[in-house]
């Protein structure tokens, strides 16, 4: 009987959905809050405007380098450990070798059949280096171009979602109105957004997106209580 062949299918993406989801989250939240703040504080949609945009272009300034900073550590750090261990198989090439066996052992397999395994491993200087990295530091060899590419996707998602907040504020002239047209753009932008993400991240999409907006609704009415408050 002919069997259908099993196709294994994973999301390789992840480094990207997650500069996305971190830029896009605070990109909808803050400038939001923001401007739900300043609603509650001042008569001009114009200077709601202003101020949104400002923030915008720091937000995602600041957040494009975090996401910049953080790949080139990672890449440091990768580059570190890797010199250390072509040190250390030279250096001290048993407690290597009794590492290797160790991560075989975890598993469950006897001495016997890891020995065998062991030697063909330690057989290349380069292939067991790279077992160190994978198995025993659990380090993959990050993309050269991560760091651009974080800071980039990271900036422009924080951008694509601040303005979305603001949009309303440009087409009303009353503050009032512009705050409402902001909290239903963007409670549904945050909605589909946390579904979106759920997809991709979680089994629970629905919680997710439910999450996301009760984050977001929250920050905003701080913001706006606040405003009121001490306006």
């Amino acid at each position: 009987m002919p069997q259908t062949p099993h196709i294994e299918k994973h999301f390789t993406a992840s480094e990207t959905v997650r500069d996305i989801v971190i830029g896009m989250s605070d990109g909808l939240t803050v400038p939001f809050a923001l401007a739900a703040g300043l609603s509650g504080a001042v008569d001009s949609t114009g200077l709601v405007v202003t101020a949104g945009l400002a923030e915008v272009a720091a937000g995602a300034i600041a957040m494009g380098l975090g996401g910049y900073l953080a790949a080139k550590t990672d890449a440091e750090h990768y580059a570190s450990e890797l010199a250390r261990e072509q040190r250390e198989i030279l250096e001290v090439p048993q407690k290597e070798v009794a590492e290797i066996e160790e991560v075989f052992q975890a598993y469950g397999l006897d001495e016997a059949t890891v020995k065998p395994v062991v030697e063909a491993i330690c057989s290349d200087p380069k292939r067991w280096v790279d077992f160190m990295m994978r198995f025993e530091l659990g380090l993959e060899k990050p993309d050269p171009g991560r760091a651009g590419a974080s800071a980039a996707t990271i900036a422009g998602s924080y951008v694509a979602g601040g303005l979305v907040p603001l949009a309303p504020y440009f087409i009303f002239e009353k503050v009032f109105d512009g705050l409402l047209g902001s909290v239903v753009v963007t409670l549904g932008a945050l909605l589909v957004f946390g579904y979106v993400k759920g997809k991709f991240t979680t089994p629970h999409p629905i919680r997710s997106a439910l999450q996301t907006v009760l984050v977001g609704t929250v920050a905003a009415a701080a913001a706006y209580g606040i405003a009121k408050c001490f306006g």
